[in-house]
């Protein structure tokens, strides 16, 4: 059985890993952590009483974290500290934020991705490969859409999509951010040649397939080596 702990578990995204994770028997929630001064802090939680103090790393095996970029920081302090394995998924790091995910996974396994759904890392290997096919007469454009309280844009993984279109076709692609009401989270790439419109498209309708995709992700790093790892990896 894993010992899994939770950053950000009274958040939305952390209490449906916490949720779905009380129901998987492959888990042993050790750890909900959350920032100091959060209400919650000392209440119980399932089995276990919210924390504000990572030290608690020490009773887990896997971290997972979905919180905001100043938080992750300190939480890869306390992973290569406690040599715990890492499974992250906060968007909007700096520069210096993912120059320290490379060197902590120096010491710990990380599993790092802008997007854990099973649907999206497909895409990021197939949309390469169709830009290509259509070449250079194409013009690529990608348009994101989430909640209006998510505070990156573009979002991580329109990032993720400009990367990795970027290095097949060579070119800049233009990407538009729109934050409204509640929307999850939807992606579209945009292929267009002079009579005709390809498009892509990716809609996240609930926060289940980042929570499902982040404890198959916890599985499979358990017990691997020290190393920085994507979703790519996970679904191999």
């Amino acid at each position: 059985m894993i010992k899994l702990g939770i950053a950000g578990a009274c958040g939305r995204m952390g209490r449906r890993i916490f949720e779905l994770a009380q129901q998987d028997k492959d888990f042993d929630i050790t750890l909900a952590l959350e920032k100091k001064g959060t209400p919650l802090i000392g209440k119980d939680l399932g089995r276990i009483k919210v924390s504000s103090s990572p030290d608690g790393l020490f009773l887990t095996d896997v971290l997972i974290d979905f919180t905001l970029p100043e938080a992750a920081e300190e939480h890869l302090d306390y992973v290569a500290k406690y040599r715990k394995a890492l499974v992250l998924g906060t968007t909007g790091l700096t520069d210096a934020q993912l120059k320290k995910v490379e060197e902590v996974s120096g010491v710990v396994p990380v599993v790092f991705s802008p997007n854990m759904s099973i649907g999206v890392n497909v895409l990021f290997l197939a949309l390469p490969e169709l830009a290509r096919k259509l070449g250079p007469d194409y013009n690529i454009e990608i348009v994101e859409a989430h909640h209006k309280a998510k505070k990156d844009a573009p979002s991580g993984t329109a990032k993720k999509l400009i990367e990795v279109l970027a290095n097949a076709t060579g070119k800049e692609i233009p990407t538009h951010a729109i934050r409204l009401g509640d929307i999850v989270g939807d992606h579209t790439v945009i292929f267009c040649g002079n009579s005709e419109r390809i498009e892509i498209k990716h809609q996240a309708h609930s926060r289940d397939l980042f929570a499902v995709g982040a404890l198959k992700a916890a599985k499979w790093i358990f017990n691997k080596p020290a190393g920085l790892y994507s979703m790519q990896d996970v679904l191999k």
